[in-house]
């Protein structure tokens, strides 16, 4: 466990991070596959860093659609609600996973048998979440497993929060969003130009071969019929970084034909503005949500007294918060914490060319 506790501490990336962490704790909790997910933490929607092991191809999409739109056991939005965060498919069905849809369909015909899902979380936030299968001639994951995975989550979460705070930049004034159209099995049945620059930026020039950036907008496409049928309140938003450092903003909804008819998919992808990103970088800071009153009232310029009426706190002790914030933050003045939450984090960072993304799913 110390192994994996050192990657998520030294890990320089995402995807190093992901890396790391698999190699480790294969050597305690033995698997044959898995499938690796950074999150949005507003929405839990699985975005970038991504890492998929010995998942057979073509099964992107329908893997997509069994989690948001098939009634499931260890469904990732209801781990991350859940008190534990961690569970088995064998311990979810009671010995019978041929009960579940996701066994049936994606597992057994892969040769899997059993499957052990965590959330990593910290406090209410989940950053990621994993799925390791298990071959069917091995023995399920057992109790002892369980708790292994579940003891690391939270610093499995701390790594991916850390990450979250490296700085991205903004869009240039101007840029207008893309749209693309994707019909009910998830493909993409048109597209105009600024959707392509986009994609261009999120996922390379060849993102119209599987990447694992279109496997996260599959994630968006698929939740958007929930949201539409009134039976997943989180919207089908999600924010992502592309290969070029900064933020983009990818949501799908639902049409519908005049006739009432069940239409196409619209998603518009586009540039992330500060205010849609800021809540993330916030939260990554590991920032209380009186600490994130205070900071938030802090970059629209109030006093110690002005932000004290307004939350009805005493002077003394929007001080003390603010010492606190100053601490997580790493900053020494007012000023400073706004430049590094709003302004720091959207300067420019170009990655180095030719950066490895460990995944194709």
């Amino acid at each position: 466990m110390a192994g994996v506790r050192d990657a998520t501490g030294r890990a320089a990336s995402g995807e190093e991070l992901l890396e790391q962490v698999s190699t480790r704790l294969r050597r305690i909790v033995p698997f044959d596959g898995a499938t690796w997910f950074a999150t949005d933490p507003s929405t839990v929607l699985a975005t970038l860093p991504v890492r998929v092991e010995n998942v057979e191809d073509g099964h992107c999409q329908t893997f997509w659609e069994r989690e948001h739109q098939v009634e499931d056991v260890l469904l990732f939005r209801d781990l991350a609600r859940s008190r534990a965060g961690v569970g088995t498919l064998h311990h979810a069905t009671a010995g019978t996973p041929e009960r579940s849809a996701r066994a049936r369909e994606f597992l057994r015909p892969q040769g899997y048998g059993d499957e052990l899902r965590a959330a990593f979380r910290t406090g209410s936030s989940t950053w990621g979440v994993v799925g390791l299968f298990r071959e069917q001639k091995r023995t399920p994951f057992t109790d002892r497993e369980l708790r292994v995975l579940g003891d690391l989550g939270p610093e499995i979460a701390e790594g991916l929060r850390r990450i979250a705070t490296r700085q991205a930049d903004t869009a240039a004034e101007g840029e207008v969003a893309g749209t693309l159209l994707f019909d009910a099995d998830g493909r993409v049945l048109s597209l105009d130009a600024a959707a392509s620059r986009w994609l261009d930026e999120l996922a390379g020039l060849g993102w119209k071969s599987a990447t694992p950036e279109l496997s996260m907008i599959s994630a968006v496409v698929s939740r958007a019929p929930m949201v539409a049928a009134g039976r997943e309140g989180r919207p089908a938003v999600s924010r992502m970084r592309a290969r070029s450092g900064r933020w983009i903003v990818v949501h799908a909804s639902s049409l519908h034909h005049p006739d009432g008819s069940t239409g196409p998919i619209a998603v518009t992808i586009g540039p992330a503005k500060s205010s849609q990103i800021a809540p993330i970088i916030i939260e990554a800071y590991g920032l209380t949500p009186r600490e994130q009153d205070i900071t938030r009232a802090v970059a629209r310029g109030l006093s110690n007294a002005e932000i004290a009426t307004a939350l009805h706190l005493s002077p003394y002790t929007v001080r003390d918060h603010l010492k606190a914030v100053f601490a997580k933050v790493g900053v020494v003045t007012r000023g400073e914490l706004v430049a590094k939450l709003f302004a720091d984090h959207y300067e420019p960072t170009i990655h180095a060319p030719g950066a490895a993304t460990h995944a194709s799913f």
